[in-house]
């Protein structure tokens, strides 16, 4: 892409170069921008999922807490903890998701331990009561005597995409290059989700097969199908069925299209979709528009 330098920095330091100015564009985690990003600055989200990095923020209590199952348990033993002239220690590199997620449920009294280590081993050691931690499986959790609670899943994210909207408003080269991005990310990730069909279907006519196609719903491709005459030499009336679908109806599509005698079916992973405008490109513009009459 022209008018674009790519420079690689750590997930954590991402949020705050392009609140600087330094980049235009970020690719970090949601989790880590919520966190770290600004209310009031220049970034902001334009595509919160990209399809990797999955992970979930939650609270994790010592299993040995039988009596805790819930936030509605924590919040009491948060209170119980403060008659006892003690706070409960939350250990978390998360303090501000965390904090606001404690509020939601009327827990006042508690402690942060920020820490930049391996959380899980901080109820052990003793510096902390509970945690709040990235997750991806909960197996190291589970490895370390942990329990997740009911309401304790305080965000799930994965990799997002977000930019400074007053660079990009100050530069119309940066946001030409910023719309090829976003378009050719969106098209891309919409794209995992949809397979294009080709079969050989008999019949006497496209209007013949277009109806039986269409007597199994939301079988019919994205707008429908594509039908076109095959030339194979021979009397019989053959034709080309090409359609897009789901990933999720794909093989209820070709059970279908067997069903009205189709055949020589093959199917292909699109690279990309592109809708009629492009929905992280939109959010760009309004964003940006919102910023300069501020």
């Amino acid at each position: 892409m022209d008018n674009t330098s790519v420079l690689f920095q750590r997930a954590a330091d991402i949020p705050y170069k392009v609140e600087e100015g330094s980049a235009d564009i970020g690719i970090t985690g949601l989790d880590r921008f919520l966190e770290l990003g600004s209310d009031s600055g220049d970034s902001n989200v334009v595509i919160e999922a990209l399809g990797f990095g999955s992970c979930e923020l939650v609270i994790a209590v010592p299993d040995s807490w039988i009596d805790v199952d819930s936030m509605y348990d924590l919040a009491d033993l948060a209170f119980d903890f403060r008659e006892n002239g003690q706070d409960l220690r939350i250990a978390t590199k998360y303090p501000r998701l965390v904090q606001n997620h404690l509020l939601t449920y009327g827990i006042n009294y508690y402690s942060i331990v920020q820490s930049s280590g391996t959380l899980e081993a901080a109820p052990a050691m003793g510096f902390a009561d509970i945690i709040a931690d990235i997750s991806s499986s909960g197996n190291t959790i589970r490895e370390n005597r942990l329990k997740t609670i009911d309401g304790g899943s305080i965000l799930t994210s994965q990799a997002c995409i977000i930019v400074n909207e007053r660079t990009l408003r100050e530069d119309a080269d940066a946001i030409k290059s910023a719309r090829i991005l976003l378009e050719l990310v969106e098209a891309y990730v919409r794209a995992r989700n949809f397979f294009r069909i080709t079969a050989n279907v008999s019949g006497d006519s496209p209007e013949e097969i277009s109806k039986k196609l269409a007597t199994e719903p939301n079988v019919t491709g994205l707008k429908g199908p594509t039908i076109s005459r095959v030339y194979d030499g021979e009397s019989g009336n053959w034709y080309a069925v090409t359609m897009v679908v789901p990933r999720d109806i794909l093989i209820k599509t070709v059970d279908h299209i067997r069903k009205i005698g189709g055949g020589s079916l093959t199917v292909s992973q699109e690279n990309y979709v592109f809708e009629q405008e492009s929905t992280s490109y939109t959010v760009l513009l309004n964003s940006v528009s919102k910023s300069s009459m501020l």
